[in-house]
Protein backbone atom coordinates (compact mmCIF):
# COMPACT_ATOMS: atom_id res chain seq x y z
CA UNK A 1 0.00 0.00 0.00
CA UNK A 2 2.75 2.20 0.98
CA UNK A 3 3.98 1.70 -2.92
CA UNK A 4 0.55 2.55 -4.15
CA UNK A 5 0.49 6.45 -1.70
CA UNK A 6 4.46 7.16 -2.52
CA UNK A 7 3.54 6.65 -6.40
CA UNK A 8 -0.02 9.06 -6.11
CA UNK A 9 2.08 11.52 -4.65
CA UNK A 10 4.74 11.70 -6.73
CA UNK A 11 2.14 11.91 -9.63
CA UNK A 12 0.45 14.45 -7.86
CA UNK A 13 4.32 16.34 -7.21
CA UNK A 14 4.79 16.18 -10.88
CA UNK A 15 1.47 17.62 -12.34
CA UNK A 16 1.69 20.49 -9.40
CA UNK A 17 5.58 21.54 -10.28
CA UNK A 18 4.69 21.40 -13.97
CA UNK A 19 1.79 23.41 -13.59
CA UNK A 20 3.18 25.76 -11.30
CA UNK A 21 6.22 26.53 -14.18
CA UNK A 22 4.89 24.90 -17.29
CA UNK A 23 7.96 26.99 -19.22
CA UNK A 24 10.32 23.88 -17.09
CA UNK A 25 9.02 21.87 -20.53
CA UNK A 26 10.56 24.43 -22.63
CA UNK A 27 13.74 24.91 -20.58
CA UNK A 28 14.78 21.05 -20.43
CA UNK A 29 13.72 20.56 -24.10
CA UNK A 30 16.16 22.97 -25.21
CA UNK A 31 19.00 21.03 -23.51
CA UNK A 32 18.54 18.59 -25.99
CA UNK A 33 17.69 21.29 -29.21
CA UNK A 34 21.14 22.36 -31.27
CA UNK A 35 21.65 23.52 -34.31
CA UNK A 36 17.96 23.78 -35.68
CA UNK A 37 17.54 20.30 -34.60
CA UNK A 38 17.02 17.64 -31.69
CA UNK A 39 19.53 15.77 -30.77
CA UNK A 40 18.05 12.36 -31.89
CA UNK A 41 18.39 13.08 -35.36
CA UNK A 42 20.80 10.04 -36.40
CA UNK A 43 20.18 6.02 -37.47
CA UNK A 44 21.59 5.04 -34.56
CA UNK A 45 19.02 7.09 -32.13
CA UNK A 46 16.35 5.36 -34.42
CA UNK A 47 17.69 1.97 -33.66
CA UNK A 48 17.79 2.66 -30.09
CA UNK A 49 13.65 3.98 -29.84
CA UNK A 50 12.95 0.75 -32.04
CA UNK A 51 14.62 -1.27 -29.19
CA UNK A 52 12.59 0.34 -26.33
CA UNK A 53 9.48 0.50 -28.52
CA UNK A 54 9.86 -3.44 -29.06
CA UNK A 55 11.34 -4.77 -25.87
CA UNK A 56 8.80 -4.40 -23.76
CA UNK A 57 6.31 -6.79 -25.75
CA UNK A 58 9.20 -9.41 -26.91
CA UNK A 59 9.23 -9.63 -22.95
CA UNK A 60 6.01 -9.92 -22.77
CA UNK A 61 5.33 -12.62 -25.43
CA UNK A 62 8.80 -14.59 -23.74
CA UNK A 63 6.71 -14.98 -20.33
CA UNK A 64 3.89 -16.45 -21.93
CA UNK A 65 5.77 -18.47 -24.12
CA UNK A 66 7.74 -20.35 -21.00
CA UNK A 67 4.50 -20.17 -18.97
CA UNK A 68 2.97 -22.40 -22.03
CA UNK A 69 5.63 -24.36 -21.99
CA UNK A 70 5.70 -25.26 -18.37
CA UNK A 71 1.81 -25.89 -18.55
CA UNK A 72 3.07 -28.12 -21.60
CA UNK A 73 5.47 -30.26 -19.13
CA UNK A 74 8.27 -29.28 -20.49
CA UNK A 75 11.17 -28.64 -18.70
CA UNK A 76 12.07 -24.78 -18.34
CA UNK A 77 14.39 -23.50 -14.95
CA UNK A 78 11.65 -20.94 -14.18
CA UNK A 79 8.16 -20.00 -15.66
CA UNK A 80 5.66 -17.33 -14.65
CA UNK A 81 2.29 -18.82 -12.84
CA UNK A 82 -0.63 -18.14 -14.56
CA UNK A 83 -1.49 -15.18 -11.91
CA UNK A 84 1.52 -13.82 -13.17
CA UNK A 85 0.38 -14.12 -16.62
CA UNK A 86 -2.79 -12.35 -16.10
CA UNK A 87 -0.59 -9.32 -13.95
CA UNK A 88 1.55 -9.01 -16.72
CA UNK A 89 -1.18 -8.79 -19.66
CA UNK A 90 -3.24 -6.49 -17.48
CA UNK A 91 -0.81 -3.90 -16.35
CA UNK A 92 0.54 -3.77 -20.16
CA UNK A 93 -3.53 -3.58 -21.42
CA UNK A 94 -4.35 -0.77 -18.62
CA UNK A 95 -1.06 1.29 -17.92
CA UNK A 96 -0.05 2.29 -21.49
CA UNK A 97 -2.89 1.33 -23.25
CA UNK A 98 -6.14 2.06 -22.39
CA UNK A 99 -5.12 5.13 -19.70
CA UNK A 100 -1.79 6.56 -21.35
CA UNK A 101 -2.32 5.69 -24.91
CA UNK A 102 -6.49 5.73 -25.18
CA UNK A 103 -7.31 7.38 -22.37
CA UNK A 104 -5.39 10.67 -22.67
CA UNK A 105 -3.06 10.97 -25.83
CA UNK A 106 -5.57 11.76 -28.75
CA UNK A 107 -7.77 13.77 -26.20
CA UNK A 108 -4.66 16.07 -24.64
CA UNK A 109 -4.35 17.89 -28.09
CA UNK A 110 -1.09 18.67 -26.40
CA UNK A 111 1.87 19.66 -29.56
CA UNK A 112 5.02 17.95 -29.44
CA UNK A 113 8.23 19.59 -28.54
CA UNK A 114 9.62 19.00 -32.41
CA UNK A 115 6.10 20.67 -33.37
CA UNK A 116 6.07 24.31 -31.19
CA UNK A 117 7.34 27.20 -32.06
CA UNK A 118 10.12 27.73 -29.72
CA UNK A 119 12.08 25.08 -31.92
CA UNK A 120 10.99 25.70 -35.25
CA UNK A 121 7.23 24.24 -35.48
CA UNK A 122 3.91 25.64 -36.35
CA UNK A 123 1.68 24.84 -33.01
CA UNK A 124 1.99 27.35 -29.70
CA UNK A 125 2.80 25.38 -26.55
CA UNK A 126 0.88 24.02 -24.62
CA UNK A 127 0.56 22.70 -20.74
CA UNK A 128 -0.17 19.32 -19.66
CA UNK A 129 -3.47 21.23 -18.12
CA UNK A 130 -4.68 22.57 -20.85
CA UNK A 131 -6.13 20.76 -23.37
CA UNK A 132 -7.02 22.75 -26.42
CA UNK A 133 -3.58 22.46 -28.29
CA UNK A 134 -3.52 22.18 -32.44
CA UNK A 135 -2.68 18.54 -32.43
CA UNK A 136 -5.73 16.51 -33.40
CA UNK A 137 -4.43 12.19 -32.49
CA UNK A 138 -1.49 10.97 -30.88
CA UNK A 139 -0.18 13.95 -29.24
CA UNK A 140 2.37 14.45 -26.19
CA UNK A 141 1.01 14.10 -23.11
CA UNK A 142 1.66 11.41 -21.70
CA UNK A 143 4.58 9.39 -23.11
CA UNK A 144 3.18 5.99 -24.59
CA UNK A 145 6.34 4.58 -24.54
CA UNK A 146 7.60 5.94 -21.62
CA UNK A 147 4.73 4.28 -20.30
CA UNK A 148 5.41 0.76 -22.20
CA UNK A 149 9.02 1.03 -21.03
CA UNK A 150 8.36 1.65 -17.14
CA UNK A 151 6.28 -1.64 -17.49
CA UNK A 152 9.40 -3.29 -17.74
CA UNK A 153 8.99 -3.52 -13.58
CA UNK A 154 6.35 -5.53 -13.88
CA UNK A 155 8.14 -8.55 -15.54
CA UNK A 156 10.97 -7.97 -12.88
CA UNK A 157 8.82 -8.33 -10.00
CA UNK A 158 7.31 -11.84 -11.10
CA UNK A 159 11.33 -13.08 -10.81
CA UNK A 160 12.16 -15.15 -7.81
CA UNK A 161 14.05 -13.10 -5.30
CA UNK A 162 17.53 -13.37 -6.10
CA UNK A 163 17.37 -12.15 -9.50
CA UNK A 164 14.24 -9.56 -8.75
CA UNK A 165 16.10 -6.63 -7.57
CA UNK A 166 18.78 -6.48 -10.09
CA UNK A 167 15.71 -6.95 -12.61
CA UNK A 168 14.04 -3.74 -10.72
CA UNK A 169 17.11 -1.70 -11.38
CA UNK A 170 17.53 -2.81 -14.76
CA UNK A 171 13.75 -2.26 -15.66
CA UNK A 172 14.05 0.99 -14.09
CA UNK A 173 17.21 2.31 -16.23
CA UNK A 174 14.96 1.00 -19.00
CA UNK A 175 12.56 3.08 -18.72
CA UNK A 176 14.97 6.40 -17.88
CA UNK A 177 16.97 5.12 -20.97
CA UNK A 178 13.67 5.23 -23.11
CA UNK A 179 12.40 8.54 -21.66
CA UNK A 180 16.02 10.23 -22.63
CA UNK A 181 15.55 9.19 -25.83
CA UNK A 182 12.50 10.66 -26.68
CA UNK A 183 13.22 13.81 -25.28
CA UNK A 184 16.42 13.73 -27.83
CA UNK A 185 14.24 13.50 -30.49
CA UNK A 186 11.80 16.17 -29.31
CA UNK A 187 8.85 13.51 -29.20
CA UNK A 188 8.00 14.42 -25.25
CA UNK A 189 8.70 16.96 -22.95
CA UNK A 190 9.68 15.95 -19.52
CA UNK A 191 6.25 16.26 -17.67
CA UNK A 192 4.93 13.48 -20.88
CA UNK A 193 7.42 11.16 -19.89
CA UNK A 194 7.21 11.48 -16.22
CA UNK A 195 3.77 11.31 -15.64
CA UNK A 196 3.87 8.20 -18.53
CA UNK A 197 6.28 5.79 -16.44
CA UNK A 198 4.60 6.88 -13.29
CA UNK A 199 1.18 5.98 -14.38
CA UNK A 200 2.53 2.40 -15.63
CA UNK A 201 4.29 1.97 -11.83
CA UNK A 202 1.32 2.91 -10.06
CA UNK A 203 -0.78 0.44 -12.14
CA UNK A 204 1.30 -2.38 -11.58
CA UNK A 205 1.43 -1.30 -8.04
CA UNK A 206 -2.49 -1.40 -7.59
CA UNK A 207 -2.26 -4.63 -10.09
CA UNK A 208 -0.08 -6.81 -7.49
CA UNK A 209 -1.65 -5.19 -4.48
CA UNK A 210 -5.21 -6.52 -5.76
CA UNK A 211 -3.72 -10.07 -7.46
CA UNK A 212 -1.17 -10.79 -4.35
CA UNK A 213 -3.50 -8.87 -1.13
CA UNK A 214 -1.61 -11.11 0.89
CA UNK A 215 2.08 -10.39 -0.47
CA UNK A 216 3.92 -11.57 -2.88
CA UNK A 217 4.62 -12.67 -5.59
Amino acid sequence: MRWIVLLLALIALTLIVFAAWPNLDLVVAHYFYDDGGFAGRGGLARFGRDFFRVTPFVVLALYGALYALARAGVGVPWAPSGRGVIFLILTMTIGPGLIVNLGFKDHAHRPRPVHVVEFGGGDEFRPWYKFDGACAINCSFPSGEASSSFWMAAPAILLPPPARAPALVAALAFGVGASLLRLAFGGHFLSDVLIGGLISLLVIAVARRWLWPRGGP
